[in-house]
């Protein structure tokens, strides 16, 4: 059993295998309609975890980017808001965590962990 959801204009927003209490029909087959809907849903939600990896692949961009321009003396910690030198500290710091951490493992079995 397929619940769906159409706007004002007929077209699906939504199609379920359970009720929920916006649904405005419900059907036994799987229709090409929703096997459409279906389709370019699955494609949305691989562009969107594309952009999520995006995302997290550029703020490492821009913390180097950052850095850069620190060390070349451009721009000072301190022209950023109180928000970004903290969350920028903070991911500065836990990343010398992690790079300490490093060297307490082996490739033997001599070593600590």
């Amino acid at each position: 059993m397929y619940y769906i959801e159409r706007d004002v204009q007929g077209r699906i927003i939504r199609v379920d295998t359970a009720p929920f209490p916006s649904m405005t029909e419900q059907g036994d087959a799987l229709t090409p309609e929703i096997d459409e809907w279906n389709r370019q849903r699955d494609i949305r939600e691989a562009s969107l975890l594309q952009l999520r990896q995006s995302d997290l692949e550029m703020v490492r961009v821009l913390e180097d980017l950052i850095d850069v321009l620190m060390s070349k003396g451009v721009i000072s910690i301190t022209d950023l808001p109180l928000v970004a030198q903290t969350k920028l500290s903070q991911r500065a710091q836990a990343r010398r965590t992690l790079s300490g951490l490093e060297g307490l493992i082996a490739d033997d079995e001599e070593g600590l962990i």
